[in-house]
């Protein structure tokens, strides 16, 4: 959304990602500015092991409120009805779907943006790469 854009502008923190809305609140602008968060379920599981991306869903990132000791499935093929969260659609077999959800956990309770391009290295979670021009143009 523009106000994710503008925040992260406002804050410095083109590269950095501004992920959570749940940061202590003070003076300090810093304390809002995170790196990408981390996958606690990365070395877990193989579906970090695909190399492709899935087809893009929308140019920005969607932000989802998610919970320390919960497990998520994030949609990586892109055909998911309940984006950015896996549905089954990639089971159904005359669709061929190859890829697999990514499954994922999160160090705190929080709000985090979660990628909607299907592009992101940093699996489930934004990174930025959504802002690449060809990325913009594929999505009307």
């Amino acid at each position: 959304s523009s106000a994710w854009q503008s925040h992260a502008t406002n804050q410095g923190c083109l590269q950095q990602i501004c992920y959570s809305s749940s940061a202590k609140s003070g003076s300090d602008a810093a304390a809002n500015v995170k790196t990408v968060p981390k996958n606690l379920l990365e070395d877990k599981q193989t579906a970090n092991l695909q190399k492709e991306n899935g087809a893009i869903f929308d140019k920005r990132p969607f932000k989802l409120h998610l919970d320390k000791d919960k497990t998520y499935s994030w949609c990586l093929c892109g055909k998911s009805k309940s984006q950015p969260l896996c549905d089954g659609t990639h089971k159904n077999e005359f669709l061929k779907i190859k890829l697999r959800p990514i499954r994922f956990k999160v160090e705190k309770t929080g709000d985090y943006w979660l990628c909607n391009c299907k592009q992101t290295t940093h699996r489930p979670f934004c990174d930025g790469t959504h802002k690449q021009p060809e990325i913009q143009a594929a999505v009307k």
